[in-house]
């Protein structure tokens, strides 16, 4: 295993100790800790209803996020979703692949590997990456609406390195 130093910028303000990556406030915490608190809700409400939630939550978190972010570096388009899908590799929640990306027809195909969910999962036989899906749709609808594309979308994932037989998740943007 090779190491290095965190590939994106990272600022602390002395005054108040908030954590800034570009244009927004971060969290740093343990990821046994994160997904502790994850695996406890999904016991309470069950994985499909947890699902429903996690997945309005994060579409509307991807949409603010591609927008503070498309600002913050003047980009637009394909280039906001490569970004997203890179920062999200490099704050440790997976390595993130777009295999497929086309936003004026709202399609997508995103490949996830080391998944920070199946490393504390294991293999579990079922989807255990739901988190990601909304982030997806969120941050495709966030682009083509700043294009002016009239596209809404909706994202689902296919599969999981979780399940048996499978090294890796798959995800899937498309039209309503």
């Amino acid at each position: 295993m090779s190491v290095h130093a965190p590939e994106m910028p990272i600022e602390v303000d002395a005054d108040t100790g908030v954590w800034t990556t570009d244009a927004l406030p971060m969290l740093y915490v343990p990821r046994h800790f994160f997904v502790n608190n994850h695996m406890a809700i999904e016991e309470e409400l069950g994985p499909e209803r947890y699902a429903e939630i996690l997945y309005k939550a994060g579409y509307k978190s991807a949409w603010h996020w591609c927008e503070k972010e498309a600002e913050c570096h003047g980009i637009s388009g394909d280039a906001v979703f490569e970004h997203y899908m890179k920062r999200l590799s490099q704050r440790g929640w997976g390595l993130f692949t777009i295999e497929q990306l086309d936003i004026p027809a709202g399609t997508a195909k995103v490949r996830l590997d080391h998944s920070a969910f199946v490393y504390q999962y294991g293999k579990v036989d079922r989807m255990v990456d739901y988190m990601f899906t909304g982030w997806f749709a969120g941050a495709m609808d966030q682009i083509a609406q700043s294009l002016g594309y009239p596209v809404r979308t909706v994202a689902r994932q296919t599969q999981s390195g979780a399940q048996s037989g499978c090294d890796y998740g798959l995800f899937e943007v498309s039209p309503l």
